[in-house]
């Protein structure tokens, strides 16, 4: 497998980080002013919506945070602005978080967003009813993200190896695309990407993240600075995320409609989508943070990640998870 290039990318942007701010003679930061605003990313996913419900209802500011929201077409371009500090918190799952501190970032996880329960697929055109029928296929999917880890998964699963297929690299958007238009195979891609994928007729998901629990956790990631200079931004922030949630709830169908708008995609689709995300609540944030699941899980993650040519180095996970801003939540 050749070398993930979002790593490859992230050490080169570091680089050049430290040789402009390391090349000059040593300064002291000032400290950030307490009413800065920190820059929050997201892009397409469904467990990450809900920040632009929080935007539009002023959520973040009942919380006494000030929040420019920034949404990424592009994952990947997120992942790498968090990793260089273009941006001070972004959302992301565990196994990019892995792969980034593998590549020298710092990095925190402060919230479990939800877990992914089949809306990540892997997605096949006619005649490919199983994953053991990919083998001498091509598959396209953003490589190194986590549908690429989920192809993984699925062909260990069934007993092939990555070099059983033929893995065509592409963005998730692009993917979805080249699948829709038959030129490959199958294809691993997320909501709302899987809308487009299945818009192939006679295709069918055949492996989803619903088959892996806990396997694509999907989190709030601060940059360690962040979280060590400023906790009172980062406590506003985790406590706007379950305020939202609790708005959500109880204004379901106004809320559908500014995620719905935000994805690009119908109302009816986008509550085709519940199913396959499940938001986790404080109880079930407290529950991953204090029994140990939640590291378990980047262990396992850690050395897949490893295991399979998608990081070079094993992550370090001191200092990866820090429960305390979900313990500061009042219930």
């Amino acid at each position: 497998m050749t070398r993930r290039p979002l790593l490859a990318a992230v050490l080169a942007a570091l680089l050049l980080t430290c040789s402009a701010a390391c090349g000059g003679a040593p300064s002291t930061p000032s400290a950030a002013p307490s009413d800065k605003a920190v820059t929050l990313g997201f892009s397409a996913w469904p467990g990450w919506f809900p920040w632009q419900v929080a935007q539009e209802k002023g959520l973040f500011a009942r919380n006494g945070v000030q929040v420019e929201l920034k949404y990424f077409d592009s994952y990947t371009d997120s992942l790498t602005a968090l990793a260089t500090g273009n941006i001070d918190a972004n959302s992301q799952t565990l196994n990019d978080t892995l792969a980034s501190v593998s590549g020298g970032a710092r990095q925190t996880v402060v919230l479990v967003n939800d877990n992914s329960t089949g809306n990540d697929q892997i997605i096949a055109r006619p005649g490919i009813t199983s994953v053991a029928q990919l083998k001498g296929r091509t598959v396209a999917a953003e490589q190194g993200t986590v549908d690429h880890y989920l192809l993984l998964l699925a062909l260990r699963e069934a007993g092939l190896t990555p070099a059983d297929v033929t893995f065509k690299p592409l963005p998730t958007d692009a993917a979805a695309a080249a699948f829709k238009a038959g030129q490959v195979d199958a294809v691993g891609v997320f909501a709302p990407f899987t809308t487009t994928a299945l818009e192939l007729p006679g295709s069918a998901a055949i492996a989803t993240s619903k088959e892996f629990p806990g396997a694509i956790p999907d989190h709030l990631v601060v940059s360690r600075a962040l979280a060590s200079s400023r906790p009172e931004v980062v406590q506003g922030l985790v406590k706007t995320w379950f305020d939202t949630v609790a708005w959500i709830g109880a204004n379901k169908a106004e809320a559908r409609t500014i995620m719905a708008r935000r994805a690009g995609v119908s109302e009816q689709d986008y509550a085709e989508y519940d199913a396959g995300t499940t938001i986790f609540s404080l109880a079930d944030n407290r529950e991953a943070f204090g029994s140990g699941s939640l590291e378990r899980q980047a262990k396992e993650i850690a050395a897949f990640l490893t295991e399979s040519g998608l990081a070079d180095t094993a992550p370090s996970l001191d200092g990866l998870l820090d429960p305390r801003f979900v313990q500061g939540v009042s219930s």
